[in-house]
C-alpha cells in the first residue's frame, strides 16, 4: 500500500511538473516574438469594418418618477410604462416647441424633403386632375363652390410654403464643394429656372373671380409646377428597392391622365354641341365622366365602334381625337416596353448565358449528368445572389466605393484569420478587392489531395468537409461559415505547397478565394508584412508537420518517464550502508529506491 500510494503520488507530480515546464516554455517563446517583432503576438483586436451603433446599456437605477429616497421627482408624468421596460417621453407639444427647422436640406438623402416632395406633387395633382373637371363638367356649383375653393387654397398654401421655406434651404454644389451658407442657397433659387416657374404658377389670377366669376381656368398656371414631380420621382426611385414597380404605375397614371383629358374634352364638345343634337354627341344620361370616359378609351385605344360625326366640328374633333390617340398610345406601349424590359434585363442576361451554355453542350454532347450539374450551378448562383458575377456589378464603381463595399462584406470574415493577424490593415484593404466569389455544388471538390495549393479558401456560406483516412473518404473535420483552409500554400516556397487531403463541398458552398499571384503582387508593396507572413507561414508549417505523441491504450497506468542512472560514488555509499546495517537517511533512501525499482519492472 505505502509503495503503491508512493507510486501515484511520484507520476502525479511528475506530470504537474511536465505540463509546469511546457507552459514556461510557451511564455518564454511568446515573450522572445514578442521583443523580436512587436506586431506578432498584438493583442489589440482588428477593427471592424463598419462602426457598430450600439445603444447605451441600460444601468440598474431607482424608478424613474422616484428619487433613492422615495421622493417623486417632478415631470414623473412624463414617463410611461410598458410591459417590463420603462420609456421615457415628452409631451408632443413640448417637442413640437424645440424642434428646429433645418438650416440647409440635402436634397439627394434627406428623407424629409422626400416625404414634403409628396405632398408638393399631390397638391400639384388636384390642380392637374381636378381643373379639367370642373372645367368642363357642371360638378362645380354655387352650393359646394367653398369646398372648392378651400382645397384650392389649401394647394396654393403648400405651393408657397416650398417656395419660402424648403427651396430656399436646398444645398447645391459649386466648383466641387457642397454650399450650405443659406444666403448662397437662396440666391441660387432665385437665379434657377425653377424659381421663375414656380413664381408663374403662383399668379394670383383668382382676383379676376369677382369680373367674370369663379372660373377654373384661370388656375391653371398652377400646373406648371411639374418639376416638382420629375425630382419627386427621381429621390423616389433612389430610395426604393424595387423601383420598377413605381415606373410601371407612373406610366399607367400617364395613360389614364390622357383618356381623363379626353373624355374632359369630349363632353366639353358634346355641351358645345347640344348634348343629344347629334348621335355623335353625349346624350345627357347616365353618369355623365363615365359615359365620356368609356367613350374616350375607345377614341384613345382606336377600338373602334363609334358613331359617325355629322357636322364638320365632330369630324374636325374626331380626327384630331385619332391622331393623338396613335400618338400617344404607341408612346405609352413604348415606354411600358422600356420599363418592364429594364425591369427583367437581368433576368433575360440570365437566361441567355444559360442557353447559350446548354447549346455549347449539347453541340460537344456533353453527358446529362454534366449538364444537369451546369444548370444547377446557373439556377442556384442566380437565386442565390441575384447575378452570375459580382465583379460586373462593381466594375464601373470608383476604387474607394468598391473598397467601402469589400470592407463591409469580407472584412469581419478575413480579420479572424491567423495568418493575417498583425499585418499592416491597408494590405488586408488590399486583399479584400482581390477577393473573388465561387459557388460549389453539393459533392464538388474543392481541392484533392496532392495538389499544388495555390488558393485560400474563406467559407461565406454553407460548409466543406475534409476527408482522409485509408479510403480517402472518412470525414477528418467539418468546417462551417467563417472557417478559412489553404492559407499556407499562399506562401509556400519551391513551387507550393501541395494538399494534404480532400475538400469536398457538403451541400451549397459559396467561397471566397484568393489566388497566390494576387497576394504576391500585393505584398511587393508591404515588405514587413511580407516578413512577418513568412514567419508566420513556417511557424505553422512546422506545428504541422511535428510528429504527434504516441498515446497507449486508455487503461494503461501512468509511467514515469526513466530517470538518469544514479551516480557511482552514491551507488558505493548505498552499499556501504547496506553493509553496515544502518538506519540512518542513507538506510531510508536506499529502501526507497529498492520499491521504486521493482514497481517499475
Amino acid at each position: 500500500r505505502i509503495g503503491s500510494a508512493t507510486s501515484q503520488s511520484s507520476a502525479i507530480i511528475n506530470t504537474r511538473l511536465q505540463e509546469l515546464v511546457k507552459l514556461f516554455k510557451e511564455r518564454t517563446e511568446k515573450v522572445k516574438e514578442k521583443l523580436t517583432d512587436p506586431d506578432v503576438t498584438s493583442d489589440e483586436e482588428s477593427p471592424a469594418a463598419s462602426p457598430a451603433k450600439l445603444a447605451p446599456a441600460a444601468a440598474p437605477a431607482p424608478s424613474p418618477g422616484k428619487e433613492p429616497g422615495g421622493d417623486k421627482l417632478p415631470g414623473d408624468e412624463h414617463y410611461c410604462e410598458m410591459l417590463c421596460c420603462t420609456f421615457k417621453y415628452r409631451p408632443w407639444l413640448d417637442r413640437l416647441k424645440n424642434y428646429q427647422f433645418p438650416s440647409s436640406i440635402d436634397p439627394l438623402t434627406n428623407l424629409m424633403y422626400v416625404l414634403w416632395l409628396f405632398f408638393v406633387v399631390m397638391a400639384w395633382n388636384w390642380n392637374c386632375w381636378l381643373i379639367p373637371v370642373r372645367w368642363a363638367f357642371p360638378y362645380q356649383t354655387p352650393a359646394n363652390i367653398h369646398c372648392w375653393l378651400l382645397m384650392d387654397y389649401l394647394c396654393d398654401l403648400i405651393y408657397l410654403l416650398d417656395i419660402l421655406i424648403f427651396q430656399t434651404r436646398l444645398q447645391f454644389v459649386r466648383g466641387g464643394d457642397i454650399i450650405t451658407d443659406k444666403k448662397a442657397m437662396k440666391e441660387n433659387y432665385l437665379r434657377s429656372q425653377r424659381f421663375k416657374m414656380d413664381v408663374v404658377c403662383l399668379l394670383p389670377l383668382d382676383f379676376f373671380y369677382f369680373k367674370i366669376g369663379v372660373n377654373p381656368l384661370l388656375r391653371f398656371p398652377r400646373c406648371l409646377k411639374y418639376m416638382a414631380f420629375f425630382e419627386f420621382n427621381n429621390r423616389l426611385e433612389a430610395i426604393l428597392s424595387k423601383a420598377y414597380i413605381y415606373r410601371v404605375i407612373r406610366t399607367t397614371a400617364y395613360l389614364l391622365y390622357s383618356l381623363h383629358v379626353n373624355s374632359c374634352l369630349y363632353y366639353w364638345a358634346s355641351a358645345y354641341e347640344g348634348l343629344g343634337s347629334t348621335t355623335w354627341v353625349y346624350d345627357g344620361e347616365g353618369n355623365s365622366y363615365i359615359r365620356c370616359y368609356y367613350w374616350a378609351v375607345k377614341t384613345l385605344i382606336t377600338i373602334g365602334g363609334l358613331p359617325d360625326p355629322k357636322t364638320l366640328f365632330e369630324i374636325v374633333f374626331q380626327l384630331l381625337n385619332y391622331f393623338t390617340g396613335v400618338f400617344a398610345f404607341s408612346v405609352m406601349i413604348g415606354q411600358m416596353r422600356d420599363v418592364v424590359g429594364a425591369a427583367t434585363a437581368g433576368q433575360t442576361y440570365y437566361r441567355s448565358c444559360m442557353d447559350s451554355t446548354i447549346k455549347y453542350m449539347n453541340f460537344y454532347k456533353i453527358p446529362k449528368t454534366v449538364q444537369n450539374r451546369v444548370k444547377t450551378w446557373y439556377e442556384y448562383t442566380w437565386h442565390s445572389q441575384g447575378m452570375l458575377d459580382e465583379s460586373e456589378l462593381l466594375v464601373q464603381l470608383p476604387d474607394k466605393m468598391r473598397l467601402d463595399i469589400a470592407i463591409d462584406v469580407n472584412y469581419n470574415i478575413v480579420s479572424k484569420v491567423a495568418l493575417f493577424q498583425g499585418c499592416d490593415r491597408q494590405m488586408i484593404f488590399d486583399m479584400l478587392k482581390r477577393l473573388r466569389s465561387v459557388v460549389y455544388l453539393p459533392n464538388d471538390y474543392v481541392c484533392k489531395k496532392g495538389e499544388i495549393g495555390r488558393e485560400m479558401y474563406i467559407i461565406q456560406a454553407g460548409q466543406v468537409q475534409v476527408l482522409g483516412g485509408p479510403d480517402g473518404k472518412t470525414v477528418l473535420v467539418t468546417l462551417k461559415p467563417g472557417s478559412v483552409f489553404g492559407e499556407i500554400s499562399l506562401l509556400a516556397a519551391g513551387g507550393g505547397n501541395r494538399r494534404t487531403a480532400n475538400v469536398v463541398a457538403h451541400g451549397f458552398a459559396n467561397l471566397f478565394i484568393l489566388d497566390k499571384k494576387d497576394l504576391n503582387e500585393i505584398l511587393v508593396h508591404y515588405p514587413e508584412s511580407q516578413k512577418l507572413l513568412r514567419k508566420k507561414a513556417k511557424k505553422m508549417l512546422k506545428n504541422n508537420n511535428k510528429p504527434k505523441d504516441e498515446k497507449g491504450p486508455p487503461g494503461d497506468p501512468l509511467i514515469i518517464p526513466p530517470k538518469p542512472d544514479t551516480p557511482k560514488l552514491f551507488q558505493a555509499a548505498l552499499a556501504a550502508t547496506g553493509r553496515m546495517g544502518g538506519k540512518g537517511p542513507l538506510a531510508q533512501l536506499r529502501w526507497r529506491l529498492k520499491e521504486l525499482k521493482a514497481m517499475q519492472a
